[in-house]
C-alpha cells in the first residue's frame, strides 16, 4: 500500500505500517536525501534476501546499512577509526557513507563481504522517524538492478509492486545525487564512490583521504 506522507494522517498511518511491516521481516520503499530505497531489517536473513531478490541483484553485492542515530553505529563496530569518527561528525545526518568492520558477534547475513558493512544515517524526517523504531535496515535503492533509481515512492511501486509492503511518498527527490562513499577499513581512507559531497569538503576534515583506483 502507499501512504502519502505529505498528509500528516497518512504519515502517521504510513509510518507506523512500515515500522510494523520491517518488524515482520517484510520490505517496505521509503524516501531518503538521496533517492528512495527498499529496506528490510538488517537482523532477518530471510528479509534482506527478499530484498536482493525484490531487486534482481545476487548476494555478491550486500546492501548498506542504514541507521536512525549515530549512537547506533557504536554498537555496530568494536572500534571506530578516528578519521571514521570525524566524518560522521560532520557529515551525518547526510549523504555520506561509510564502509567499516562491524563487530564479529551480530547475527545478520547481509551478502557474501563478510566482515564488512557500508552505513549511513540519512538526512530524511520519514526515514529517521522509521529507523529510530527499527533499528538498523539493510536499504538500497528502490529499483530493479538495472533501471533508474526512482525518484519517488510511486516510481518505486512501478517496479517492485507487490514485493513491498508498504510505500512511504513524500514527493519527487529535490537531489537525487547518490552518497559519497568512503571505505574506512584500511591505514589510509579510499573514497569508493563520487557522490553529494565532494572530494574537497572531506580533506577538510581527513586530509590524507584518496580517491579510489
Amino acid at each position: 500500500m502507499l501512504y502519502d506522507c505529505r498528509s500528516p494522517a497518512d504519515r502517521d498511518r504510513g509510518i507506523a505500517a512500515a515500522i510494523e511491516a520491517v518488524k515482520n521481516g517484510e520490505l517496505v520503499v521509503l524516501p531518503t536525501d538521496t533517492v528512495y530505497g527498499i529496506g528490510a531489517d538488517a537482523f532477518t536473513p530471510y528479509a534482506v534476501k527478499a530484498l536482493l531478490d525484490a531487486k534482481g541483484r545476487g548476494r555478491h553485492m550486500p546492501p548498506p546499512v542504514l541507521i536512525g542515530s549515530r549512537h547506533t553505529l557504536d554498537g555496530l563496530v568494536l572500534s571506530l577509526p578516528r578519521a571514521a569518527r570525524d566524518l560522521v561528525e560532520a557529515f551525518w545526518p547526510g549523504a555520506l557513507t561509510i564502509v567499516v568492520e562491524h563487530s564479529p558477534s551480530l547475527q545478520w547475513d547481509l551478502g557474501d563481504k563478510s566482515g564488512t558493512v557500508a552505513v549511513r544515517m540519512p538526512l530524511h524526517p520519514v526515514a529517521l522517524e522509521v529507523l529510530r523504531e527499527t533499528g538498523p535496515m539493510a536499504v538500497s535503492s528502490a529499483n530493479k538492478t538495472g533501471q533508474p533509481a526512482a525518484l519517488t515512492a510511486e516510481e518505486a511501486r512501478d517496479q517492485l509492486g507487490y514485493s513491498v509492503r508498504a510505500y512511504l511518498e513524500a514527493g519527487p527527490c529535490p537531489d537525487p545525487v547518490p552518497s559519497t562513499i568512503v571505505d574506512l577499513t584500511g591505514e589510509v581512507p579510499q573514497v569508493l564512490r563520487q557522490g553529494a559531497i565532494p572530494m574537497e569538503k572531506l580533506r577538510d576534515v581527513v586530509p590524507d583521504i584518496v580517491e579510489g583506483v
